[in-house]
């Protein structure tokens, strides 16, 4: 099977400032050739009924959910076809979640992915899971494929936990990268044992926090019933519209413009320093399924 055919097509940056930047190579299944170089697509997919009272998802509407936005994103007939297109049967897969106890990444979000790489035909003992461990992981340090799925949120040294920020436990110190509000995060994707390795970013919007201040701070005040995920191969354009929502909601909370502090200067950093990706909305395919209701953007 060769690469094409095994989904690790190269995403390049077409405008003439990418090669200035010397643009990073992203993965793309080959169905997604057809679609306009210029532009990142993300899916917003939402629906009202995917938390409980408690606000814990449904883990049905949540898997359903996921492979709409899946299939949407591949053009694919279904959701198996549309794994088959970014996931080869001899991958090792890690999906690389968050454990943040106030707002982790849904375990049924976790297990319907690996669930969905399994019918693309990875063995189940050829799929890990993790987050703070994954340099001491022998899954992940054999992983050939990765999949980026957490919450999110704001955050103390970054001004929000983000895709791009999910990936900092790739690296041995990861304090070291917490200077000028993280905004070097970029940085992370272009090591060795990370480069051309991910194949689905997954910002999960379901009860997204959107103030604090401190570290490691919660206050269940500033979560919201969003009922949301965000998908798309290009982790800086799902970020941008991530923070876009946030800011938002900053503003409906506030009644002003209560900006993110610190700035999370690291999204558009990732595109016009190190050419990670998209994170001007113009270069942004946003594509809306499901609840509109509030939607924020």
């Amino acid at each position: 099977m060769n690469d094409g055919s095994r989904g690790r097509r190269e995403f390049i940056k077409a405008c003439g400032a990418a090669a200035a930047l010397g643009a990073l190579h992203l993965s793309l299944p080959e169905g997604l050739l057809a679609l306009p170089k210029k532009k990142s697509r993300v899916i917003l997919i939402r629906d009202e009924h995917v938390l409980d009272r408690l606000n814990k998802p449904r883990s049905d509407v949540l898997a359903r959910m996921f492979d709409e936005a899946v299939v949407k994103l591949c053009e694919a007939k279904d959701a198996k076809a549309a794994w088959q297109t970014m996931i080869a049967p001899d991958d090792r897969v890690g999906i690389k979640t968050n454990v943040w106890r106030y707002l982790r990444t849904p375990v049924a979000l976790e297990r319907h992915a690996a669930k969905r790489i399994m019918e693309a035909g990875v063995p189940e003992d050829h799929i890990a899971v993790d987050d703070r461990g994954v340099l001491g992981n022998e899954g992940f340090e054999k992983a050939t494929a990765l999949i980026n799925v957490r919450p999110m949120r704001t955050h103390h040294w970054s001004g929000l936990g983000t895709l791009i920020k999910n990936y900092i436990m790739f690296v041995e110190r990861p304090a070291e990268l917490h200077g000028d509000s993280c905004a070097d995060l970029a940085t992370v994707w272009k090591l060795p044992h990370v480069i051309d390795r991910t194949r689905l970013n997954v910002l999960v919007m379901l009860t997204p926090l959107f103030h604090g201040s401190g570290p490691h701070h919660y206050d269940p005040k500033y979560i919201w019933r969003y009922n949301g995920l965000l998908v798309g191969f290009d982790p800086v354009a799902v970020d941008a519209v991530g923070a876009r929502i946030i800011e938002a909601k900053r503003r409906a909370y506030f009644g002003e413009d209560r900006p993110i502090n610190p700035p999370p200067k690291h999204i558009r950093l990732a595109e016009t320093r190190h050419g990670l990706g998209y994170a001007d909305p113009a270069h942004i395919d946003l594509i809306r399924m499901g609840w509109k209701d509030d939607a924020l953007i």
